[in-house]
């Protein structure tokens, strides 16, 4: 998991504000329940009415409620109310009052406007028909007012005034005891149906008061709904945009850290599995970062907020979210139990079927020539069958998991209605409050629920990360010193200098005190049986690897103490296996050199023995070359490959084994139109035939990793018999004769 958030650094802004914006698509998504609450409990059941204080309150009303207040409440009663004789009932002395000044005035008056509407609709009946004559002496208290006449209720007033306050305080007290057990919103539902009985009274318009509230609530939601579709759309942008980005800086920083690695640090890591971990595991890291700033960021955001809205109900069915949770997590848990192990698996499973399609893929000519093609299909198959069943078990685990938690959502709002039904009929709370209640506890299930789907998908993208940052980590055994050698040797001869060379990993060493230079403005030949370490030795010289003895010299400067940079560009290196890139004929050419010219590429075409082909070609220097450079010869591949090292014209040249795939006419040709470009650059070839290095200045032979021979081809026939063998296995006797005749005439 760090690994995965330590990616988000870099955007830390637009991480802001993604979470800026799942703030802001909370708060609307987290509004809507309580809108939908009030639509069915304010809108259908109240006709509208919002408070609990009405505005607008008959005479008989406003005595009957200060009935049950205090005498701090009823001089607060006084203040807010004033007697409109115009209209004949009391207003709210400020009619412009603010909606939390009301709402303050609500939560003031709400109890005890509730208690005098159920005190009046409990005597209601009581008091019908009775005698005036008949309330003296009687419990005032127990008397509703709200179907006497005007001198009747003036009557009433009287008897009140002279009986003692405390008996209605004392029955307020018993009847708050009562209250207690209810919700907010069936209290306040209560006093709202005394707010209907006095607009009523008052000649309120209610059927326009309800659709005026049905409208604006209405309103309200649709603003709320398309807030949160346009955070959500902004969302996913941004978080498209990191995961994008995050992706991208993946991909870059694998592939320069692969180009800074040595051929150590390759042969640590296959092809393969490089290849994997740039494509398909910064694949699942972009993947799960999309999630993380999408749904993770925001499932904790809504869990609270609802948890926090789903408290002010006081409906006594917490246990139920509670219960939903426990058993969406332990199902969870469970099912991560089963398939995590299966995700660490599968990685190595897709490494390995890219490692088989590789091979499949390089290696097509030579499984035809042996006709294997059945073989390599039950190879690939194999590869390919583990694969597939780890993959069909996690699938089959993850598609449990959904209908599983379906059935646990849609089974706690079946709970939720069942006993919220009870509550309701009880009066505890109203249907509004048990809509936004079903609403909320499917949110909270779901940010969990979305919590540990996740979370099921973060050990495989874990894995990936893991993985990269293996790559990452590793540092390049070859890097270049604190202060480099910068500027370029004016004298470029090679010195090796008793150098010996193991493997990382190797126990022996592959190459033991070679100790010879080559110098500036001649060619030294390298020869010797097949694993004898040529190609180790002039891999040296660019630093491909590091000496584990001795030194290697340019120019009388360590290699180790110059800038690698500064080191190769000084060389021109031809390898074994000759390497050409998608693009041009001309691209390729000049590769090595950004500067180079169309007359550079031309000459060192020419010098390559390459013109000739390439002037066949319809577009000449702008033919086309495939990939790996199948549209074209070994012999062809190879002579491009020499007219790229050339066309640097580097002071170094390093030709490993560059000329096996030529003819002998052409290999001719070509040393000699490439001895007078190299006359002044130091020049080594790596060869298997003699024939190629007849001429060259020094001729290194090596046996078994070690030199047993140094010297021009007639000392070493002489001298050395390991070169002797060599060249009269590969040279008829005249060959033989004559070229040490020829090289003493020269």
């Amino acid at each position: 998991m760090g690994n995965i958030f330590r990616n988000l650094k870099k955007y830390w802004h637009l991480v802001l504000m993604i979470v800026l914006l799942l703030f802001i698509q909370a708060y609307c998504d987290l509004s809507l329940p309580d809108y939908t609450s009030e639509l069915i409990d304010v809108g259908i059941s109240n006709s509208g009415i919002e408070h609990s204080v009405p505005q607008y309150i008959s005479e008989q009303g406003y005595m009957g409620a200060a009935a049950f207040m205090t005498e701090e409440e009823k001089t607060d009663w006084q203040k807010i109310y004033s007697f409109d004789n115009d209209r004949g009932y009391y207003v709210l002395s400020d009619e412009r009052t603010s909606e939390e000044e009301w709402d303050a005035l609500d939560d003031k008056f709400s109890d005890v406007i509730a208690i005098a509407y159920m005190i009046n609709s409990q005597a209601s009946e009581e008091l019908s028909g009775m005698d005036m004559s008949a309330l003296q002496g009687a419990d005032i208290s127990q008397v509703d007012t709200s179907g006497m006449s005007d001198e009747e209720l003036a009557v009433f007033m009287q008897m009140q005034q002279s009986q003692s306050g405390n008996v209605m305080l004392d029955m307020r007290n018993a009847l708050e005891e009562q209250l207690s057990s209810l919700g907010d919103s069936m209290i306040g539902s209560m006093a709202k149906y005394f707010v209907r009985e006095q607009y009523e009274i008052c000649g309120v318009n209610l059927e326009k008061l309800q659709s005026s509230y049905l409208w604006r609530t209405g309103g309200k939601m649709l603003i709320m709904a398309l807030v949160v579709a346009a955070a959500a759309i902004l969302v996913g942008f941004l978080a498209s945009l990191v995961a994008a980005g995050v992706g991208r800086d993946l991909r870059n920083n694998i592939f320069r850290r692969v180009m800074s690695f040595s051929n150590a640090e390759l042969d640590r890591f296959s092809t393969a599995s490089l290849i994997t971990r740039s494509t398909n595991d910064v694949q699942q890291i972009q993947f799960v970062t999309v999630m993380l700033l999408r749904m993770v960021l925001y499932s904790p955001i809504l869990a609270i907020g609802g948890i926090i809205n789903i408290s002010r109900y006081r409906s006594g069915m917490s246990w139920i979210i509670v219960l939903a949770v426990a058993v969406v997590l332990s199902l969870v848990l469970a099912l991560m139990m089963i398939a995590m192990p299966k995700f660490r698996i599968m990685q190595d499973l897709v490494d390995k079927v890219n490692l088989v399609a590789r091979e499949m893929l390089t290696g097509i000519p030579v499984i035809r020539a042996f006709g294997r093609e059945k073989h390599e299909e039950k190879r690939f198959d194999a590869a390919n069958t583990d694969l597939m069943k780890v993959m069909l078990f996690t699938n089959k685990v993850m598609s449990f998991m959904m209908p599983a938690l379906m059935l646990v959502m849609n089974g706690v709002s079946a709970l939720i209605i069942w006993v919220a039904a009870k509550k309701i009929d009880e009066g505890v709370i109203e249907v509004g409050a048990m809509t936004a209640f079903v609403t909320y506890s499917m949110q909270i299930i779901m940010s969990f629920l979305m919590i540990t789907m996740i979370s099921v998908m973060l050990p495989r993208a874990g894995v990936a990360a893991n993985r990269i940052k293996e790559v990452l980590d590793t540092e390049p055994v070859i890097t270049d010193k604190e202060d480099p050698v910068m500027d370029i040797p004016a004298e470029t001869s090679v010195r090796f200098d008793h150098v010996s060379f193991r493997y990382p990993d190797g126990g022996e060493n592959v190459l033991t005190d070679i100790d010879f230079t080559a110098e500036a403005g001649k060619t030294t030949a390298v020869i010797g049986s097949t694993g004898c370490g040529k190609s180790t030795l002039v891999n040296l010289i660019p630093r491909f690897f590091d000496v584990t003895e001795g030194s290697v010299s340019v120019g009388g400067v360590n290699v180790k103490d110059l800038s690698i940079e500064t080191l190769r560009r000084q060389i021109g290196y031809v390898p074994q296996k000759a390497v050409l890139f998608s693009g041009d004929i001309f691209s390729n050419i000049s590769y090595g050199a950004d500067n180079a010219s169309e007359q550079d590429v031309i000459e060192a075409a020419e010098i390559a023995q390459a013109s000739e082909f390439i002037n066949e070609k319809p577009d000449g220097y702008r033919s086309p070359i495939a990939q790996g450079g199948t549209n074209v010869s070994g012999g062809q591949k190879q002579r491009l490959s020499i007219a790229r090292a050339i066309a640097r014209d580097p002071k170094i040249y390093i030709f490993d084994d560059s000329f096996s795939a030529l003819d002998f006419k052409t290999d001719t040709a070509l040393r000699n139109a490439l001895s007078e470009k190299t006359k002044n650059a130091a020049v080594i070839i790596v060869a298997q035939r003699v024939s190629t290095i007849l001429n060259a200045d020094q001729i290194i032979v090596l046996e078994d990793g070690r030199m047993v021979g140094k010297g021009t081809h007639k000392e070493l026939v002489k001298n050395c018999e390991e070169y002797e063998q060599i060249a009269r296995s590969q040279l008829s006797e005249a060959e033989f004769l004559r070229s040490i005749e020829a090289k003493e005439e020269c």
